[in-house]
């Protein structure tokens, strides 16, 4: 049986001579693995990069876990990312966080809405020196651990629990002002209104470190990233 699906590439593994395993978030089947030929000019690669935006006709065949493609194309190709050195680390980035993180075989369009947002937003936001952070503050939303808007006094944000607090007994995952200021400003910001924060760089650095280490407290064996050492360069 014949399918259709548009899908984002999440990475390639060399299977043989002329095959790749490709993992992709789609949006009819949610997260899955496919069996890609490769022609002998490798014409298909290019749709094959990381984050592609692509379009998938895939053979379901019994008995067999991947579903062999037979159409591939890029759907909807980037204007800047493969030219902005910006941009591409924030791919790289991007990419690194949703592969580590993306559970489950079963369609899920919000999250698959969310990504395509996302994605959109990295390639054409005019700045996008904020999208980092609220990309991992909305997807936080999509996991289910968005923390609560924190009331007048609450200026303390736990980490371990998820939650704003009054100044309260000091552990290691405690994040006090003016980082857990700028955390509350992240809250009810969408990718639409990048270009109205102005978070100082080396807070932007220290909220991105936070950020991460409540994600890999609230996600089971994400561990370290590779990608934000590169990110803290470009970025700043």
């Amino acid at each position: 049986m014949l399918h259709t699906t548009r899908a984002i590439v999440l990475k390639t593994i060399r299977h043989g001579d002329h095959t790749v395993v490709l993992k992709a978030l789609t949006e009819a089947f949610g997260l899955r693995s496919f069996l890609v030929r490769l022609g002998r000019k490798g014409g298909a690669m290019a749709a094959l990069q990381p984050l592609s935006r692509v379009e998938i006709v895939a053979e379901e065949i019994a008995e067999r876990e991947l579903l062999a493609v037979r159409e591939l194309r890029v759907a909807a190709p980037y204007e800047r990312v493969p030219f902005d050195p910006v941009r591409g680390t924030l791919a790289l980035f991007t990419q690194e966080v949703l592969y580590r993180t993306l559970r489950g075989e079963s369609p899920d369009p919000e999250l698959y809405g969310f990504v395509e947002d996302a994605l959109h937003a990295m390639d054409g936001s005019p700045d996008v020196r904020h999208f980092p952070l609220v990309f991992l503050v909305r997807y936080s939303e999509m996991l289910g651990f968005l923390p609560a808007t924190p009331g007048a006094e609450e200026r303390w944000f736990d980490l371990r629990e998820g939650e704003f607090m009054r100044e309260g007994q000091r552990h290691g995952h405690l994040m006090g002002p003016p980082l857990s200021d700028h955390m509350a400003e992240l809250l009810p910001v969408g990718f639409a209104e990048l270009g109205t924060l102005n978070i100082p760089v080396g807070r932007r650095r220290e909220l991105l470190d936070h950020l991460l280490l409540y994600f890999r407290l609230h996600i089971e064996g994400l561990g370290e990233l590779r990608s934000p050492a590169v990110l803290h360069e470009v970025l700043g």
